[in-house]
């Protein structure tokens, strides 16, 4: 069993700030754009270093969409940043009409994404983002586990062409992948192998499946962990192989379980190898105001939960 080490924890939304420094740094197309929350999203270092490359659009997302799609047109490489909630939520029908339907290279950077953003309540805590931007036509979707692969993603979605939803977090997490780690869209990384169930996890909840499996192997039960970052395009080679070896799978995100990773997962399944699923994932409901902690316990959100999962998908078999 791979003992994976958290290397201390830090909040993701501080690996995109990172990255964003980085390709300032780097890549003279790269521009950003923020709707007031330059704090929160880590950008202060960006703007300090090249602020004829920012463009601050007030509490304005619509406008910020707008203009990111129109910057494009003169081969910039915009970044937006905001909470989640206003990501997506707010500004659909730009993002529909002016980078969807236009295919226009705007990278949408969202932090503060489901209930781990804790005290804020569920006005904020959005957790039906992942479904609203899969389903636009040619939307890449992004969902990072932990500060080095938040810095990662985003560093290489630079370089990606075409629309991106990129989501990350506020809390501090384990941070627990590589420093120097390749990202790869649309591949998933196997994190460790088992032969019981395979447990698919997203973002938040990738640390906990590992963790989780931790207790599955002192109760004899093997588990294979897989990161899926990419749910959009989904890599479903590396699912199938999996379960055609434990023959079940649990899928846990941090997001409902309408519209998320899971249903993704069994569609996947559905038309190429029906196996037992279970779904760690909000059940339609909103948040509610508390800590991280207390959040992700009281909606099931943990590595409790993921276990008992397991136990019950492996009795389905």
């Amino acid at each position: 069993m791979i003992e994976y080490i958290n290397q201390g924890s830090k909040d993701t939304r501080s690996g995109f700030g990172a990255g964003l420094t980085e390709l300032g740094r780097t890549n003279p197309n790269v521009v950003a754009l923020c709707a007031d929350l330059i704090g929160s999203l880590k950008m202060d270092q960006f703007i300090e270093e090249n602020p004829e490359r920012f463009f601050q659009i007030g509490i304005a997302e619509a406008n910020m969409i707008g203009i990111a799609a129109g910057l494009t047109i003169g081969g910039k490489i915009p970044f937006t940043g905001t909470f989640a909630n206003f990501s997506t939520g707010r500004v659909y029908d730009q993002i529909r009409q002016s980078i969807a339907y236009s295919d226009k290279n705007v990278k949408i950077c969202a932090s503060h994404a489901g209930v781990t953003l804790g005290e804020d309540g569920a006005t904020h805590q959005i957790l039906e983002d992942i479904g609203l931007m899969k389903m636009l036509p040619g939307m890449t979707v992004i969902n990072t586990c932990d500060y080095n692969q938040t810095k990662a993603a985003t560093i290489a979605i630079a370089d990606f062409e075409g629309p991106v939803y990129l989501r990350f977090g506020r809390p501090s997490v384990a941070n627990f992948t590589p420093v120097d780690q390749k990202f790869e869209v649309g591949k998933g990384i196997l994190l460790q192998e088992g032969s019981d169930v395979t447990i698919v996890a997203t973002g938040h909840l990738v640390w906990e499946a590992l963790e989780a499996a931790k207790i599955l192997n002192d109760q004899g039960i093997k588990a294979e962990v897989i990161n899926i970052h990419t749910i959009k395009p989904l890599d479903d080679e590396i699912i199938l192989k999996s379960v055609a070896k434990t023959g079940c799978v649990v899928t846990a995100e941090e997001h409902n379980y309408l519209g998320g990773l899971g249903e993704s997962v069994a569609r996947v399944l559905s038309l190429n190898h029906p196996v037992p699923q279970e779904f760690i994932a909000t059940q339609d409901t909103f948040g509610e105001s508390g800590t991280p902690a207390q959040l992700m316990e009281k909606y099931g959100l943990n590595k409790d939960a993921i276990v008992s999962a397991t136990q019950k998908v492996i009795k389905r078999k």
